[in-house]
């Protein structure tokens, strides 16, 4: 299987439902999108497209506008198609998803899967985006056979780096990969190393794109994430 950017697409949803479990709310997932209607943790978008159709997701959209979520929320357009500024909306941000064959391991990545609470909240902590604010990833996510959350430690045991893989479709979604460009790259590395026969999927922004293209990624399309606030 060659992925393409709705394999991307569908596993980053079903990543951010994982989520949203973990905090108690519901989504839903039909063929053109993911939504959820309950308030998302910071940058965990209530919306992300699987295909390119435009006007089912602007129903789902409206809807949600109608329901207000949250203060402030997110729409993950995963084919960077969606007119949202007339609902109200600003770019956030844009990126590409990406995807890096089979194969690409390194013997030995020095990494460790985190396995308790204590592991997890220590791990968030070293990611650091959280600072301040009620924690993101929950114990439930530890629970889940297709989610692994990897961390590599530094001289004194402190995590100084990490990721999180999310298998799903075919694939293995990485996120939320924090450190050091070399240390990143490990993390990367141990992902492909517990997955030797599936494709990393994921996207990227900025210098961390052009990282990742080093590393063996390649680009499967653009998207755009939108917010829309009070």
């Amino acid at each position: 299987m060659s992925p393409d950017a709705t394999h991307a697409a569908r596993n980053n949803a079903a990543w951010c439902d994982a989520v949203c479990a973990a905090h108690g709310q519901r989504g839903e997932r039909v063929e053109s999108h993911w939504r959820s209607g309950a308030p998302m943790p910071p940058r965990y978008p209530n919306l992300v497209t699987l295909s390119p159709a435009v006007a089912p997701v602007m129903a789902a959209v409206e809807e949600l506008v109608r329901a207000r979520p949250s203060a402030s929320w997110g729409v993950k357009d995963s084919f960077a198609v969606l007119p949202l500024e007339r609902a109200g909306f600003h770019v956030l941000f844009m990126a590409e998803w990406i995807v890096r064959a089979p194969g690409r391991t390194a013997p030995g990545v020095p990494c460790i899967r985190i396995h308790t609470d204590d592991g997890l909240a220590a791990w968030e902590t070293a990611w650091g985006e959280s600072a301040g604010e009620a924690r993101v990833f929950l114990p439930p996510l530890l629970r889940r056979s297709e989610i692994t959350f990897l961390a590599r430690a530094d001289g004194t045991g402190a995590i100084s780096a990490g990721v999180v893989a999310n298998r799903s479709d075919g694939v293995v979604g990485v996120s939320n990969v924090f450190g050091a460009p070399g240390a990143r790259r490990e993390c990367l590395d141990a992902v492909a190393a517990l997955h030797p026969d599936l494709p990393l999927v994921g996207y990227e922004t900025g210098t961390a794109l052009a990282e990742a293209r080093a590393h063996g990624f390649r680009s499967l399309g653009a998207l755009t994430v939108w917010l829309r606030t009070p």
